[in-house]
């Protein structure tokens, strides 16, 4: 098994697993049983998501995707303004 992502929260690990699963990759979330004990244990780098080596490259790809279709909803929301939102009378 392969470490292609390294969420930062458990919600991040599950949307992306989710993502990669539909693209046919199986995927493992190791740490995911550790969070609860959070407080008694280091917070980061408790969680990653992993594929076998024979999926590592294909994993990448989804990720390159994922991470492109993030940062053009993040410019999207930026571009919105206070007067764009329907409904709120400007």
């Amino acid at each position: 098994m392969r470490v292609v992502y390294e969420p930062d929260n458990i919600i991040d690990a599950h949307l992306v697993k989710g993502v990669l699963e539909q693209a046919g990759l199986p995927v493992y979330l190791r740490g995911e049983f550790l969070t609860g004990g959070i407080g008694e244990l280091p917070v980061s780098g408790m969680l990653a998501l992993c594929v076998p080596e024979a999926c590592e490259a294909e994993a990448h790809g989804v990720l390159a995707e994922l991470e492109l279709d993030r940062a053009a909803t993040t410019t999207d929301e930026q571009d919105i303004g206070d007067d764009d939102w329907i409904g709120v009378p400007a």
